[in-house]
């Protein structure tokens, strides 16, 4: 999943590489559900921002729920603009992979790609997720409101109580204000369902909301 050696703490904004103006070019359409896979996007729906790990994996997660319109995978929360794969995992980007999730709120509530999000990873191991080592493979929620923000500290916390009762460490996810999103290369974008026997480094730790 990578070709550098990955650095363990994200850049100082003069140490990141400078990206490019140029942005990644990426498929018109989603490649599971033939949903436009950039902007604009309906009006009515809403958009959600996670980094959970490898983000193949962690899009399929999200790909597959009642109310999700479309998902796509890319990078953001770091310092290089419009950055390649391999930046990304140089570690001198300070970009997480993530995945963007766009919703319709009336059949599928953000509380629960919250939970979703908490449920299919390990959200205690800083700079990694299981073997997958790095800053781009960091817990993260990016919010897009005032709301967002709030839900998603209510349930990190609902989540710290049930990972403490199996004895499990302290919580590392971030959660910060969502930047800009980068599209990853459109081999990325779907990856588990062009490549059904593909890498998937998820895992989550046993939890499960009530």
């Amino acid at each position: 999943m990578s070709f550098f050696k990955k650095a363990i703490s994200i850049p100082a904004d003069g140490e990141a590489l400078p990206g490019r103006e140029q942005s990644i070019q990426v498929s018109s359409r989603h490649f599971v559900n033939g949903k436009s896979l950039t902007k604009p996007f309906p009006e009515h729906l809403t958009q959600a921002l996670f980094g959970l790990g490898c983000f193949w994996g962690a899009e399929k997660k999200f790909w597959q729920l009642p109310g999700v319109f479309v998902t796509a995978v890319g990078y953001a929360a770091g310092l290089t603009k419009n950055p390649t794969y391999q930046e990304v995992c140089s570690g001198m980007t300070g970009h997480n992979e993530v995945v963007l999730v766009v919703f319709d709120e009336t059949i599928c509530r953000y509380e629960q790609l919250v939970k979703v999000f908490f449920e299919s990873h390990d959200p205690t191991q800083g700079m990694r997720q299981g073997n997958d080592k790095g800053t781009q493979y960091r817990s993260g929620i990016y919010t897009f409101s005032p709301q967002q923000e709030q839900v998603a500290h209510l349930i990190k916390s609902e989540c710290q109580v049930l990972l403490s009762e199996k004895g499990l460490m302290e919580i590392t996810t971030e959660i910060i204000d969502a930047g800009p999103f980068y599209y990853a290369e459109d081999y990325h974008q779907q990856y588990l369902a062009k490549n059904p026997d593909g890498y998937c480094g998820l895992g989550g730790t046993g939890i499960a909301f009530g």
